[in-house]
């Protein structure tokens, strides 16, 4: 049996940290329009004003949280010099959080004492909310409440509350702004007219990052995660290039950077090259089609193994018109009833966005008139390991049995 030691390992990372979503640098490139709107809109803090109520919008990825704590931390170290501002920041990241309800209760248990948490059931909305007063004016001063991935809940109550507290009369000694951060750039349309006068009085939009404002900031990580000479040239521009590719988004970018780091490090060799990249990305999008497929629906699944199944025979781009017939075998042997086709349509649009297929839309004019092709977007072998559950639960169809068998080997071996 072998034994395994751990020694440090150096040679490539400085500070690899710096590569991971927590880590804030001491200046954020690539975002400075943003982030000078987002300074003017917090600029009445420093002033001993009333703040204002912010709400950030753009894709995952875009730098909108990495702009918030940038700016919030500067925002406190700036206010610790004024003796007339007691400033504080509550930061509640949403996701998980279905309900106001459950958002107000999450903010009260952080600013109570372990030993006086409140559940998450068991008290009336108005209650929680009065318990939320209580301790926003019992801590006093500026307070900003920070709402990341705000468009998780499904009510408005929480949002049109906490920018009008003081207005209505709730509070007295606290004086309180809200951040609202969303990732969906329809969330503000949904909101009703009286919450959107709250929480969009100043906005700032974060658009996706280009290739040469990726490269700013894959630079500026470099300098402070990897030894000088870790890098090959071409490392940089390639992983920039990618992030422009998937929605210009750097989490994604930093994280193909951090993975290349790992397989050169892996290797014990000297320096991340291309070749490092490439094998990064294409692991990085085996896991994130793996992670998609995990949490689609059951019907979805089981679109995605009828589309599967032609593509192993060769029957694929396929009219959804084809892929039904299979799609409804699939579901009798797992007893299940069929969706509508239109709603097998909309899971095919789904699977579209997830990058798991490809949907080509062909125009016949007035003969055959408008309709969609699907095929397989993603190597036919990765799909099927990804849908080993669900093939496991609706029987090993033939035209796939070679595929999941090599599956079933890996697993094994």
């Amino acid at each position: 049996m072998s034994s395994f030691s751990f020694d440090r390992d150096n040679s490539l990372y400085k500070n690899r940290d710096a590569l991971l979503e927590e880590y804030t640098p001491d200046n954020l490139v690539g975002r400075d329009e943003e982030l000078e709107e987002y300074h003017a809109a917090l600029q009445p803090i420093i002033n001993g004003e009333a703040p204002s109520n912010i709400f950030l919008y753009g894709k995952s990825g875009v730098g909108k949280t990495a702009a918030t704590r940038f700016l919030l931390n500067r925002l406190q170290d700036d206010a610790a010099k004024y003796d007339d501002i007691s400033l504080n920041v509550i930061e509640i990241n949403c996701d998980g959080l279905n309900s106001s309800y459950q958002v107000a209760v999450r903010l009260v248990n952080t600013l109570r004492d372990p030993s006086e948490q409140i559940s998450n059931t068991g008290y009336p909305q108005a209650q929680v909310y009065s318990f939320l007063w209580e301790e926003l004016d019992k801590l006093g001063g500026t307070i900003i409440v920070v709402l990341d991935e705000v468009d998780h809940i499904n009510d408005n109550s929480i949002l049109y509350q906490i920018p009008r507290a003081r207005s209505n009369g709730y509070l007295e000694d606290a004086k309180i702004g809200l951040i609202g951060i969303s990732n969906d750039l329809s969330f503000r349309d949904s909101l009703s007219a009286k919450v959107r006068s709250s929480l969009c009085e100043k906005e700032v939009s974060f658009p996706p990052y280009d290739a040469t404002e990726l490269q700013k900031v894959l630079s500026q990580r470099e300098q402070v995660a990897f030894h000088d000479g870790a890098l090959a040239e071409d490392v940089i521009p390639l992983c920039a290039a990618y992030g422009a590719q998937d929605a210009g988004d750097a989490r994604q970018a930093l994280d193909l950077l951090l993975e290349a780091g790992d397989l050169a490090r892996k290797e014990a060799v000297e320096q991340v090259t291309d070749d490092h990249v490439q094998e990064a990305r294409e692991k990085l999008e085996r896991d994130r089609i793996m992670e998609g497929v995990a949490d689609l629906t059951e019907h979805a699944r089981l679109v995605l193994y009828a589309l599967t199944s032609l593509e192993a025979e060769g029957k694929t781009p396929a009219r959804s018109r084809d892929i039904r017939p299979r799609y409804e075998q699939l579901c009798n042997h797992v007893g299940t009833e069929p969706l509508t086709s239109r709603r097998m349509r909309d899971h095919l649009a789904d699977l579209a966005m997830l990058g798991v297929i490809s949907s080509t839309e062909k125009n016949e004019g007035m003969s055959g008139g408008k309709y969609r092709e699907h095929a397989l977007k993603q190597d036919l072998q990765l799909v099927v390991t990804a849908l080993e559950e669900t093939i496991e639960f609706a029987g090993v169809h033939e035209s796939i049995r070679p595929y999941y068998q090599t599956t079933f080997e890996d697993a094994e071996n």
